[in-house]
């Protein structure tokens, strides 16, 4: 039940209606008597400088989980800024501190290296060729390399985003990330678009250029099962679901905005 008492979460995004998180947050909150709500808030690109600033002056608002396309912009929001959103260039958590400033932190990237390892795909020494450089794409990139990759190529259809993505990377690990996805020598490959949330999407890259023994990966929760994956499977590819990433984010959110349960 909400109360005068209850505290805010919301998570912003364009679309919203593919987000899980307030279906997983929300279940945990009442599961573990926590006094909080997690409200989804559809906003777009051109209102995200009215909107993100109007929510953080809510007094009872804890925190903002951010998906596409503004986790670049959120980074720009926040006052303090961790070791992997400033990696990543991106954002996909804000925090309220009890000083009333806010705290930048980005999951995508460790969830999705911890949700590949959960059903046993492996990524050191491992090729991986990411489609996709904006904000969850440059986390993933990032704990890719952090998680011992071999290399890690990134395309975008912004050639500059890429190339800017790929010179931060090379300063950390250099030699060892580039422009350009060769799916031919791929591991791994990832889809980080937004292709495939909307039906007649075209595919963000055709899987059947990938060597036999590579796995296919898309960061969309819904669909589920996403055109790419669909082709992928019937063409006897491994693959690997959107929800993967956020079931293992769940754990860090907790730690991240102090809720109870497991650290």
């Amino acid at each position: 039940m909400i109360t005068g008492t209850t505290r805010l979460y919301a998570v912003i995004g364009d679309p919203i209606a593919q987000v899980r998180a307030p279906e997983l947050l929300n279940a945990l909150f009442a599961a573990e008597g926590v006094d909080a709500v997690l409200v989804p808030v559809h906003v777009g690109s051109a209102d995200l400088a009215v909107v993100l600033p109007g929510l953080q002056r809510i007094e009872n608002l804890r925190g903002i989980l951010v998906t596409v396309p503004h986790k670049v912009s959120a980074l720009s929001f926040a006052d303090t800024v961790n070791p992997a959103a400033e990696a990543a260039g991106s954002a996909n958590a804000l925090r309220k501190e009890n000083d009333g400033t806010w705290t930048a932190d980005n999951f995508d990237g460790v969830g999705f290296v911890r949700g590949l390892r959960a059903v046993g795909h492996e990524i050191a020494q491992a090729h991986v060729a990411v489609i996709g450089a904006g904000g969850a794409g440059a986390a993933i990139a990032a704990a890719a390399l952090a998680e011992g990759a071999a290399h890690v190529g990134v395309t975008d259809v912004d050639s500059a985003r890429a190339a800017d993505l790929v010179a931060r990377l090379d300063v950390r690990w250099p030699g060892r990330v580039a422009v350009g996805a060769d799916l031919a020598v791929a591991d791994l490959a990832v889809n980080a678009t937004p292709l495939g949330l909307r039906a007649g999407d075209p595919l963000p890259f055709d899987p059947r250029r990938l060597p036999a023994r590579a796995v296919v990966a898309d960061i969309i929760m819904r669909p589920k099962r996403t055109p790419l994956l669909r082709v992928a499977e019937e063409a006897g590819y491994r693959t690997h679901y959107g929800h993967h990433m956020l079931d293992t984010q769940i754990d860090l959110y907790r730690e991240f905005f102090a809720l109870p349960g497991r650290p």
